[in-house]
């Protein structure tokens, strides 16, 4: 078989939009089995590696189009050939001696079933994620869930990809022309910069008993996932499991709001930011329009707390994210010491701890949604199951919906919820019971309903450049919350260009 010289394409960005551009791609893969007949040809869908700018800095693939011979690494000779490699025998060091080795691209074969994979290798993938993200790379970059038509084809090429090596000169020879080589080869048009990318937020509310002037609770959770490649990313625990939770919250209380004698003196603003994994750009544009461009927000006066909800669907911690610590007579001690009270009476199992850690304005990504709303000096903390903002499961494809534990989210939504109500009721100064439930028999927390709400959002990749205004899945967020809360309507921004 004789090698076709394949073309590598650069596909720099130029876009007017320093700060974030995002590019997505998927085109189909053509396998082209030589000499045989065209009928020998497989065509199977792969999914494009992120490509963005942030602050000017480009991360992720710049190529997209491909047209070359496939080798394993297990061959000789990488320069200019797609190399695939699967992901139980993928490595950082492997990747990176194909680049080096002027690989024409790079192909990573995903299994179908996740959750069967070895954790050992799941957590390893998810450590790498970040690195093939922050070197830029100028070969296409893709992945592929395996069929046994794809499997197939990998073995033989790793068949042929060691044996070259001891082969002879006479036998590479013959090997070329007759060998079945497998060309690779892209379909679909070449990628373009997104310049003006949408970021859609939905708020809703429920108003308190007794007037104008009423303290404000805000719960927020932003939808968005991320990962290496965008249409792969479903974010299962970060954070449709905190969407999840926000939901519920919703439900429970616009029960409490409905009769006069459970209706608080709190007002509860609900909100589901978007553009949460590229630094809360939905959050920032939120608050710049509330604080800054009008005089009737809920946020302008007497904010109690915000209370923000990212990756609660699995573990046995619970950790209150600050960025300082709540003074002692305030709403967030106050909530701060009843999570504390409900988890040792209600759920000794919980190992429960506050994480302070200082805004530094210096990284390119803040660490937590919370952090947004502190800049601008709203008492605010993250609840999570995960001790560190560094945990790669927060923007990996691996976090998938087999990861969350519904037993353990609907748990984390009680405590929530318990220690929320203790808060807006004021039942500790009551007199209440430390181990009264408040959400039994009626008023439990509905595990199936949460197990539904996390199939749905974890049915469909949510990376923010992949949803649109006025998508199904906005649509559907907007009518669900518009079940339970009031003045419920979407906040469309365009990205900030600084």
């Amino acid at each position: 078989m004789l090698e076709e010289a394949s073309e590598v394409f650069e596909n720099m960005l130029k876009a007017s939009f320093p700060c974030l551009t995002f590019i997505v791609f998927l085109p189909a893969v053509l396998l082209l089995v030589s000499p045989l007949p065209a009928e020998a040809a497989h065509e199977f869908s792969v999914y494009r590696m992120q490509q963005y700018d942030l602050q000017g800095q480009p991360y992720g693939t710049r190529s997209a189009v491909l047209n070359t011979e496939a080798r394993t690494v297990e061959a000789d000779v990488l320069s200019r050939r797609c190399i695939l490699m699967r992901l139980l025998d993928f490595s950082y060091e492997k990747y990176r001696n194909a680049i080096q080795q002027s690989a024409g691209a790079v192909l990573i074969m995903l299994p179908q079933n996740m959750s069967a994979m070895p954790q050992d290798i799941i957590q390893q993938f998810m450590e790498i994620e970040p690195e093939l993200l922050a070197t830029e790379t100028l070969v296409p970059v893709y992945f592929a869930v395996e069929d046994e038509a794809l499997v197939s084809i990998y073995e033989q090429t790793r068949t042929a990809s060691s044996s070259q090596g001891t082969a002879s000169a006479a036998e590479v020879l013959l090997h070329t022309a007759t060998a079945n080589g497998f060309q690779m080869v892209t379909g679909g048009a070449q990628s373009k910069a997104v310049t003006d990318w949408g970021i859609t937020s939905i708020e809703g509310r429920l108003a308190g008993l007794g007037g104008e002037d009423l303290p404000t609770i805000v719960v927020v959770a932003h939808y968005d996932s991320f990962g290496v490649a965008p249409w792969l990313s479903y974010g299962a625990d970060s954070n449709a499991s905190g969407v999840s939770v926000l939901l519920e919250l919703a439900r429970l209380f616009s029960r409490l709001y409905t009769y006069k004698r459970t209706h608080a003196g709190y007002n509860l603003l609900f909100f589901v930011s978007g553009g949460g994994k590229f630094n809360y750009q939905g959050t920032k544009r939120w608050l710049e329009d509330n604080l800054d461009h009008t005089d009737s927000s809920l946020l302008q006066d007497n904010v109690a707390f915000v209370l923000c909800l990212d990756s609660l669907g699995n573990g046995n911690t619970l950790h209150l994210h600050v960025s300082k610590p709540p003074k002692e007579g305030t709403p967030q001690y106050a909530f701060l010491k009843e999570l504390e009270t409900v988890i040792t009476k209600q759920f000794p199992e919980v190992k429960f701890s506050m994480v302070h850690k200082k805004i530094n304005l210096a990284d390119d990504m803040l660490a937590w949604e919370h952090e947004r709303f502190a800049i601008r000096r709203l008492p605010s903390f993250t609840v999570s199951h995960l001790e560190s903002y560094r945990n790669s499961r927060r923007n990996s494809i691996m976090d998938v919906r087999s990861e969350v534990h519904i037993e353990r989210l609907s748990r984390n939504t009680k405590i929530i919820a318990e220690a929320l109500t203790r808060v807006i009721y004021n039942l500790t100064e009551k007199g209440a019971p430390e181990d009264l439930q408040i959400f039994t028999e009626q008023m439990q927390v509905q595990e199936d309903q949460l197990s539904s709400i996390m199939d749905w959002l974890t049915s469909q990749p949510r990376a923010a450049q992949l949803l649109e205004k006025d998508s199904s899945f906005l649509n559907t967020m907007e009518y669900y919350m518009g079940r339970y809360l009031k003045d419920v309507k979407q906040h469309s921004i365009k990205a900030d260009k600084r």
